[in-house]
């Protein structure tokens, strides 16, 4: 009997430790200097510009975000080489970091999944980690690509799979990064615009593992909602060319409707796995008196998630994004506060800005021994998917991407948002 239930019981997984890349201030792209080279530029017109303005203006992003050395140019050229040295930037910081938080050998690290949605080398991304640490050559390795701003949640779910036939209190290394550099869009399709004006440099790697021991976090529930089969949601988040063969990333007017589906259809699976059963019973009465007793005018019942997450952690998208998930999930200002602010000080990172988003919490200090976390993904597919941690140990020292600047924050975005 117990060699049963230890096959068919699913194992924890625990989140020992996670590192942010930390952009030096040589790397600092102000929206007037974005705005300035936009000008310059001989390869957009004056109404790209003038567009160009505008959504900076209503950005919600400062003026201390950063961007790739390539994107400081007034004619931005990025070339493989120029790629692979992003990569290089941003990946290899957050893993040393990581190793000198966890003091962990490398060979140690069992499996390796690393996602990049735009930039896919060949050695891949991967293959550059395990060249540079040298790690064991039995190593497990799953490395993504084309999945955008929600591979970091994925990531964490693939982990979690690959740790269950995996020897116990064995490590998964996680790395999630977007090397913008080769997305940068040099026409004037104002919705292949949008990736050049939002999104900045960032990165963050994870060791999660079946032991608890020094673990951080456990890992609660994982979901993925992956609605591609819809051509509408499948097109949201497209690369293509313009007419004059500029290649680039567009996003179409849908994406607010697309996004708004996807994590209605995620919560119906989230939901029962983490409310209790007095939400459930709101849900199940509210449902019943519009469908059976036909009180057409009765409005739908939002859950009150909070009773079930003391923190979230929603995709920096833009103010559009982060104010829809929060009139959608009902939640208070503080509690999008944290990606209001990653947004802000930091940019659109795409895949990891989640991460941030956690470091900005418990830099804040607000994170407690026991709270839930639950991190809320967006990406091309389209895909929403979420995952909830629980709290073992909050960090005991003050580090991270927030260490010289949290005393500033939470600051005003309201005349940028």
């Amino acid at each position: 009997m117990a060699t049963v239930y230890l096959s068919l019981h699913r194992r924890a997984v625990y989140l020992v430790d996670y590192a942010c890349f930390r952009p030096s201030s040589n790397l600092r792209l102000t929206k007037a200097t974005f705005l300035e080279h936009a000008r310059l530029s001989p390869l957009f017109d004056d109404s790209t510009v003038n567009f160009i303005a505008t959504i900076l203006e209503r950005s919600g992003m400062s003026d201390h975000t950063c961007a790739p050395p390539v994107h400081h140019y007034i004619h931005p050229y990025c070339g493989l080489d120029e790629a692979r040295a992003e990569v290089e930037l941003v990946v290899f910081s957050i893993i040393d970091d990581l190793m000198a938080k966890t003091h962990i050998n490398c060979g140690a690290i069992g499996a390796l999944i690393t996602n990049c949605g735009a930039f896919s080398p060949v050695p891949s991304m991967a293959d550059m980690i395990v060249n540079r640490y040298k790690l064991r050559g039995d190593l497990r390795v799953i490395n993504l690509s084309g999945m955008a701003c929600s591979a970091a949640v994925t990531s964490v779910g693939l982990a979690s799979n690959m740790l269950q036939v995996m020897p116990w209190g064995s490590h998964v290394l996680v790395v999630s990064t977007e090397t913008i550099g080769p997305s940068y869009y040099g026409g004037n399709k104002r919705s292949m615009q949008l990736v050049n004006i939002l999104f900045r440099i960032g990165g963050a790697a994870k060791l999660l593992s079946t032991s608890r021991s020094m673990a951080r976090f456990r890992l609660g529930h994982f979901t993925r909602t992956i609605t591609a089969a819809n051509n509408v949601a499948y097109q949201c988040v497209y690369q293509e060319e313009d007419d004059k063969g500029n290649l680039g990333i567009a996003l179409s007017k849908d994406l607010m409707d697309v996004a708004k589906d996807a994590l209605k259809a995620n919560i119906m699976t989230t939901g029962p796995l983490v409310l209790p059963a007095s939400e459930l019973l709101k849900i199940l009465f509210f449902y019943v008196a519009k469908k059976v007793l036909r009180w057409r005018t009765i409005r739908p019942y939002i859950p009150n998630f909070s009773v079930a997450f003391e923190h979230f952690c929603i995709h920096v998208g833009g103010p559009a994004v982060i104010t829809s998930v929060q009139h959608g999930l009902n939640l208070s200002d503080k509690h999008v506060e944290p990606s209001k602010m990653t947004l802000h000080r930091f940019g659109n990172q795409s895949t990891s800005s989640v991460w941030y988003e956690l470091s900005y919490i418990e830099a804040k200090g607000w994170m407690k021994k026991g709270n839930r976390v639950w991190m809320i993904g967006f990406g091309a597919g389209y895909e929403c998917n979420t995952v909830g941690w629980v709290c073992i140990q909050p960090s005991s020292g003050m580090d991270g991407p927030w260490v010289s600047c949290i005393h500033h924050y939470p600051v005003d975005v309201s005349k940028n948002g």
